[in-house]
């Protein structure tokens, strides 16, 4: 009877996989239209190692699938979960503290936010704003780091707070963006595109399910609060307040 059940299964676990691959699929083909045509019509050539491309593909799509499913599975559930539990334990300064780790530790080790601090690192050492000595290098690449991981951890407990106390969210983005025009004509114009770039690498694969759980989750259990309307909007202010400190840290470091 377990063998019949067994057999019945994998059928139906193989449309499973087949229509999430197919969902992953559709995902891609924009990106994939645009590649072949500026390819095959504008630049006229060949794909350089047409093999590998086909083969990087193929993983992009599995890898894009299992991530999604992960998300899903794991992420979304995990946030929405100790959202729910904290708000339960009627505890704000836990609620607060969780808020800012959880903003803290997913920028921190963010891939792309590495990638762009140690850029800026060496770009910084070429237009000899920086030594170009190694401890320099990372030094400021940490700086950097350390500052949107910090903006972004009091981003998500800002927008907590907003969350049980009701707060408008166009006030507080529309005075951090005031706030951002004012230190952009006052901060050292070398950090000012960084900072703006800070703003877009924070929104990370893992920060923003686990942030936007965390808001409907906390919504969905605080009465009078809609998990539509209050739930969302942690991730415009993790993408503001970046901006804001990245400004703050080049005005300290270059002048």
């Amino acid at each position: 009877m377990e063998e019949k059940k067994s057999k019945s299964l994998i059928p139906t676990i193989l449309i499973v996989i087949l229509r999430k691959l197919w969902i992953s699929v559709k995902d891609l083909l924009p990106i994939i239209l645009v590649i072949a045509f500026f390819q095959i019509f504008v630049l006229q050539q060949s794909l350089p190692d047409l093999k590998g491309v086909i083969i990087g593909s193929v993983l992009v799509v599995f890898g894009l699938m299992i991530f999604v499913q992960g998300l899903e599975m794991g992420l979304f559930p995990i946030g929405e979960t100790m959202a729910q539990a904290l708000a339960r334990k009627g505890s704000l300064h836990w609620l607060l503290i969780f808020a800012f780790l959880l903003g803290f530790s997913t920028t921190i080790a963010e891939p792309a936010l590495i990638a762009v601090s140690a850029e800026a690192a060496h770009v910084a050492a070429v237009g000899d704003l920086i030594s170009s000595a190694e401890t320099s290098l990372k030094s400021y690449a940490f700086g950097l780091r350390l500052s949107v991981a910090v903006s972004v951890g009091i981003a998500i407990l800002i927008g907590v707070l907003r969350i049980l106390r009701g707060w408008p969210i166009h006030y507080l983005i529309i005075s951090g963006y005031v706030l951002v025009i004012l230190m952009t004509l006052v901060a050292p114009r070398e950090i000012i595109g960084i900072a703006y770039d800070a703003g877009g690498v924070t929104t990370s694969t893992v920060t923003v399910p686990l942030v936007a759980a965390l808001g409907v989750g906390l919504s969905s259990i605080i009465k009078g609060r809609s998990p539509l309307l209050d739930g969302f909007g942690l991730i415009a202010l993790a993408s503001l307040l970046p901006m804001i400190f990245v400004m703050g840290y080049g005005m300290i470091i270059f002048n």
